[in-house]
């Protein structure tokens, strides 16, 4: 009778935390991931398949079904990497490799991190910064804004050589002109999204402040500046998002300097697609380690103005 109780609770925990796993964001996550790995691995045996064939053909080999769907998974130049594959090549170049060495993904993504974070404080105190000029300032409205959204429109593939060979020409090179380009990406949704901010309190709250003689620094301190940093974080998570793309653009234009844009570029300059791949998950790990991190530095900051987190 006790272990058929036992048996019950234990099945009943199960059940409670595949119930848990499934109402949470967790179950729903893990059934995507499961779908885009099948849909991968699907895509990777359909677009190497040719290429295997002609292989095969041309040894003269009669494989089974199993066989060739293997060897298209395991190919050293694959059209399209098996995730396994990608796997594999971040661990090598990763945990397996000197971080000293320039083959080693850990020492290019810390080149790229370095000009990302960098160019996302540089963005972030710009974007806040002309924010606060623009709200205080009608005429700094009325030309600074048109200015900097038609800053955007411009390629920044086309900036991005033109920096890089602009200052690596009076001795500036290094990380600077890679976090001046992600400056240049990162500095917009702060600038909007603060301008957005600034201007949320109502005006009766305004009003409010200043039937009590408030001065303009502390109607920005104990109103403006409070409620502008929902949309300060919101902005904030665009901008590093897109600071890191801004560094690795910038060093597609400097391949001497390192990073994973140098990983991506090599890797497409002698067709190793696992490499280019590697690279570029990491880089979208990277960046949603970066938003994640903005998250947490939101709540502690909401937790510590008494708001909810």
């Amino acid at each position: 009778m006790t272990s058929a109780v036992a048996a019950t609770a234990g099945i009943g925990r199960r059940e409670n935390l595949l119930t848990r796993l499934w109402q949470g964001n967790t179950g729903p996550v893990l059934i995507v991931v499961a779908a885009i790995l099948i849909f991968w691995y699907a895509m990777a045996v359909h677009m190497n398949a040719p290429w295997q064939q002609r292989l095969n053909d041309r040894a003269g080999e009669e494989v089974s079904f199993t066989q060739f769907v293997d060897q298209t998974w395991s190919q050293k130049k694959p059209l399209l990497p098996a995730p396994h594959q990608i796997v594999g090549e971040i661990w090598n170049a990763t945990v397996l490799t000197d971080i000293n060495s320039r083959r080693s993904l850990a020492y290019h993504s810390w080149i790229t991190l370095s000009a990302t974070l960098l160019g996302f404080a540089f963005g972030t105190a710009l974007g806040v910064g002309l924010a606060v000029i623009i709200i205080h300032n009608r005429a700094s409205d009325q030309s600074l804004m048109p200015w900097i959204i038609a800053s955007q429109t411009v390629p920044i593939l086309a900036i991005a050589p033109m920096v890089v060979v602009g200052l690596g020409a009076v001795g500036i090179t290094g990380l600077f002109p890679k976090a001046l380009i992600s400056m240049y990406l990162s500095f917009f949704p702060v600038v909007v999204g603060m301008v957005k901010g600034l201007r949320s309190p109502e005006a009766i709250q305004i009003d409010l402040m200043r039937t009590y003689s408030a001065s303009p620094w502390q109607v920005f301190k104990m109103l403006r500046w409070p409620a502008s940093l929902p949309f300060l974080f919101a902005s904030m998570r665009v901008g590093v998002a897109i600071s890191l793309i801004g560094a690795v653009v910038g060093e597609l234009s400097n391949a001497a300097g390192g990073g994973l844009g140098v990983r991506l570029l090599t890797g497409s300059y002698n067709g190793q697609t696992i490499q280019i791949w590697a690279a570029l998950l990491l880089a979208a790990a990277l960046a949603a380690i970066l938003v994640s991190l903005v998250g947490v530095a939101e709540r502690f900051v909401t937790r510590r103005m008494g708001g909810a987190a």
